[in-house]
């Protein structure tokens, strides 16, 4: 009952006429976002933050409206997956299996607004999952000591990879990285590290512009590279005949999809990527030789759907909970937290009661607002994946310059940021993996705040790191996250290939 209290109280705060009306525009910019093969909702979500802040909106409001960014980025990467055989983002590749050869069929408005419903079964079955596991899990995080939290945030550390992570060892050069880069400034003792005798860097790195760069500039380089030239083919959406028959026989693929993503989205590392793969390979052992799965099988369509958009909504769970992001974009929604001042974790739930209820009863209503707007707006969807680079590029680069230099005024902000889109450019291109980046300089402050705690609780004693039975879980845990990417990443990326190359349509 406490429960249902705090979650009539967030409607209240969602329902604010306000928060409704940046809800409705987040989930309409994140669709868009989704669409456009290769942002993904990271990017659409680092590029908006700078926009919130020039805004000057309240915590809750900006929140409210980035999470619908993300949710409707994970809405939005169905449709060029399904038009143009281009994923929106990795999670979307498994819906090209199917969704395109509907496409090719003629089948390209039922295809897109069978994946809207899925994805609103899948974000909507993780949102309940969210409501009844985040408090929760609250109450035992309440347990953690500095020992228990320095090894979750190497539990996080270890579990960033994923087992769909390429390298693991690349993983790891780039969370120390990060962490490195989270030591610049001047220490609680006063000591100057990594400083080199700049002003600016006495504070350490801003991290909303390492997000920004790293992501938002990073990607406009690619963008530069790789897609200013030629089009796509492109694909007729005919007019939708999907009947109530048709969303009966997809419900269940939907269901299971569903469960089984949110379940990927709250193990830290695992993601939406998952949640896609399983939520196919499980549709394929269920309904077996009846169905004709990668020549357009709705329900193809349906699984993947609705494990990504289950585990998005998933890895809102430790990050809100733990303060450790379960995925790339709850690591950049993350930084929107602590640059609001905001401490994730378990006390979230009692000091900001109002910001995180609020939150999630704006993904409920979110999750119906994506709905409305993905089915009848099916045709300006596709006519933006037509956008030439060249009228793109100036807006993207416009609302990422405008909205740093808004937060500082500071023309050295602007130069670091660009410092870190070329540093990003170049670490994509030795497929070194930005958001371990991110999450060392997020997590890196707190976890050498907790370690100097426990240090000084135990008189310069190490075995306090170790001296519990929580702490001594969370660190064999973590050494099976160091090393499970090693023998299952391998297998998990095989499998993936052999589904994509032999069950899947052919390429453009």
């Amino acid at each position: 009952m406490e429960t249902l209290g705090y979650l009539i109280d967030g409607f209240g705060v969602a329902l604010a006429p306000h928060n409704l009306m940046f809800a409705l525009l987040g989930a309409f910019l994140g669709t868009l976002i989704g669409a456009l093969p290769g942002l993904g909702p990271a990017n659409g979500v680092a590029i908006l933050i700078p926009l919130a802040f020039s805004l000057g909106l309240a915590p809750e409001t900006a929140l409210i409206m980035l999470t619908a960014v993300y949710a409707g980025a994970m809405y939005g990467g169905r449709i060029s997956s399904i038009l143009l055989n281009i994923p929106g983002d990795e999670p979307a590749m498994m819906t090209c299996l199917d969704g395109y050869p509907m496409a090719r069929k003629g089948k390209a408005a039922e295809a897109l607004a069978i994946s809207a419903v899925a994805s609103f079964m899948g974000s909507l079955i993780a949102t309940v999952g969210l409501i009844l596991l985040a408090p929760v899990l609250a109450r035992f995080a309440l347990t953690f000591g500095p020992a228990e939290y320095f090894a979750l945030f190497l539990l996080a550390f270890a579990t960033l990879g994923g087992i769909t992570g390429k390298n693991p060892m690349k993983t790891v050069v780039a969370a120390c990285l990060g962490l490195m880069i989270s030591t610049m400034g001047i220490d609680n003792t006063g000591v100057q590290r990594y400083t080199f005798g700049v002003l600016e860097l006495y504070e350490g790195v801003d991290f909303i512009i390492a997000i920004v760069g790293l992501f938002a500039i990073s990607e406009l380089l690619f963008f530069i590279e790789d897609r200013a030239g030629g089009g796509k083919e492109k694909m007729t959406v005919n007019k939708l005949s999907l009947t109530w028959s048709d969303i009966r026989g997809i419900m269940p693929s939907s269901i299971r999809g569903g469960v089984l993503g949110f379940i990927a989205g709250v193990l830290p590392g695992a993601g939406a990527s998952l949640g896609s793969f399983i939520g196919y390979t499980l549709e394929k052992r269920v309904v077996g030789r009846k169905g004709h799965f990668g020549q357009g099988d709705p329900r193809g369509v349906a699984g993947p759907e609705a494990g990504n958009n289950g585990a998005s909504s998933g890895a809102l769970v430790p990050m809100l909970t733990l303060g450790v992001p379960g995925s790339g974009t709850t690591a950049v929604l993350l930084a929107l937290l602590i640059s609001l001042n905001i401490t994730p974790g378990p006390l979230m739930f009692t000091q900001n009661a109002d910001i995180v209820w609020g939150v999630i009863a704006a993904l409920l209503i979110g999750n119906f607002l994506l709905l409305v707007l993905n089915i009848p707006l099916v045709g300006i969807f596709v006519r933006l994946l037509s956008v030439p680079p060249k009228y793109l590029l100036p807006v993207v680069t416009m609302i990422a310059f405008v909205g740093i230099y808004s937060i500082s005024n500071s023309a050295f902000d602007l130069y670091f940021m660009v410092a870190f889109g070329v540093a990003g450019y170049l670490f994509r291109k030795l497929e070194i993996p930005l958001v371990p980046i991110i999450l060392g300089l997020l997590l890196g402050p707190e976890m050498e705040k907790n370690l100097r705690h426990a240090m000084d609780i135990a008189d310069g004693d190490w075995t306090i790191l170790w001296d519990s039975g929580l702490a001594i879980g969370l660190w064999v845990f973590a050494g099976l996250g160091l090393i499970l990417p090693y023998i299952v990443g391998p297998l998990l990326r095989r499998r993936m290939k052999v589904a994509t190359g032999t069950g899947g349509p052919e390429g453009d």
